[in-house]
């Protein structure tokens, strides 16, 4: 059966003391699997695995469960291995490799910051300044809404100042809070977000970021901002390619489910 692999830890680290389930219907009980200096946690996966909300719960339950005893690198959702054998071969092709990860990303978390604007808020400060939006803005309400030709332009100029206030806040967000963390990445996959980034903090050491983050809210009301964490540091786990440029903590075979 295929095996799911949610992490990889030092060949010490000790199972949970009670049993931990992971992802499926029913789930599927978590184990340790160990090869050399190096340990995976892992569990059978279902045949119909897809990225759904109780599954993807159930992934970050483990490895919240799990790092609890000590430092877990987490794998993103869907990461699979042919058997617990790969995971095995795949723990001792890439061991240096993980070992350098463990030990950078030890006792650090991720916050992962998304941004939008809000629409209503973004448009009027567009009209108000930008002085040749408000000037035709003024002139096509005086002329009780003015010809098609200049709905037109003034739509440009609004699409325009709005792409530029996109860039602008995105910039700003990141000046904001970059400097507070360790490292930034981009955050995952998704669309319809001017920001969507990911910050690795010490895990004992985020307060700083979040009042930053919340202070930002507050001084930019026109920005709709989502702060996630804390979070396993899945944005800032480095690839290991194998010989034959398979990914890494299982081997060739991991996929994205989705």
């Amino acid at each position: 059966m295929t095996t799911y692999v949610y992490g990889i830890a030092h060949a010490d680290h000790p199972a949970p003391e009670k049993q931990v389930l992971g992802i499926g219907d029913p789930p599927r009980p978590v184990r340790i699997v160990r090869a050399g200096e190096l340990a995976a946690v892992v569990s059978d996966c279902p045949d119909d695995l897809r990225p759904k909300r109780r599954d993807l719960l159930a992934h970050q339950h483990v490895l919240t469960e799990t790092s609890s005893a000590g430092a877990v690198l987490p794998l993103r959702f869907g990461s699979l291995s042919a058997d617990d054998e790969a995971v095995r071969d795949a723990l001792g092709e890439h061991t240096e490799h993980y070992k350098t990860q463990l030990a950078e990303l030890a006792g650090r978390v991720e916050y992962n910051v998304k941004a939008v604007h809000r629409e209503e808020a973004v448009l009027r400060l567009v009209v108000d300044d930008e002085p040749e939006v408000r000037r035709l803005t003024e002139s096509l309400q005086s002329a009780g809404g003015g010809s098609y030709p200049e709905r037109v332009q003034l739509g440009e100029l609004v699409a325009n100042g709005v792409r530029a206030r996109e860039v602008s806040d995105a910039r700003t967000v990141e000046r904001t809070l970059a400097p507070l963390a360790e490292q930034s990445a981009p955050g995952p996959e998704g669309s319809g977000w001017l920001v969507n980034l990911s910050f690795l903090l010490p895990r004992g050491e985020t307060a700083p970021f979040t009042e930053a983050a919340h202070r930002l809210a507050e001084t930019q009301p026109h920005l709709e901002l989502l702060v996630n964490g804390p979070l396993p540091p899945y944005s800032f786990v480095r690839p290991a390619h194998s010989a034959s440029d398979g990914q890494a903590g299982e081997r060739s075979q991991e996929k994205s489910v989705g």
